[in-house]
């Protein structure tokens, strides 16, 4: 059995259940390209419109103790309401997500939307439009533990 990190426990597990994924996305299309392409993969996938959907979910999650935080977080930048750079920066002040890896996917790619994603300790970067397999492939590194 492949071992993944429990994050409540802060130790190795074995994995009885599939990467779970949250994708974080105000546009139906991207959200629905990104959930298809994971679930051919095996992930399960959780959807939220915007930050602060994403936020509640992932709040939802930490209290309930038979529901397992996702392995990764996609998140657009740009989007109504709280915007991708908010969920990432709530995501790594709260202890108990602050593990878990993000992936901003945008459209927003000048150097300082780079540079900012770095500061704000994203784990990786893909620019819109993007090939789904791009994407799966470094979903799978990070759900695995790796690093990019």
């Amino acid at each position: 059995m492949e071992r993944v990190y429990d994050a409540r426990r802060r130790r190795p597990v074995s994995r009885l259940r599939a990467p779970r994924v949250l994708v974080c996305d105000d546009t139906d299309a991207v959200r629905h390209l990104i959930r298809v392409n994971l679930e051919l993969e095996g992930y399960d996938v959780i959807e939220a419109h915007d930050g602060e959907e994403a936020l509640n979910i992932l709040a939802s999650i930490t209290d309930a103790e038979d529901d397992p935080l996702p392995d990764v977080v996609t998140v657009d930048a740009l989007m109504p309401r709280r915007d991708g750079w908010w969920t990432v920066g709530m995501i790594r002040t709260d202890p108990r997500l602050e593990h878990i890896p993000v992936v901003m996917v945008t459209a927003s790619v000048q150097s300082h939307h780079r540079a900012q994603a770095e500061q704000a300790a994203v784990d990786g970067f893909i620019a819109k439009p993007f090939e789904p397999d791009e994407l799966i492939a470094l979903v799978g590194v990070l759900a695995s533990g790796g690093r990019v």
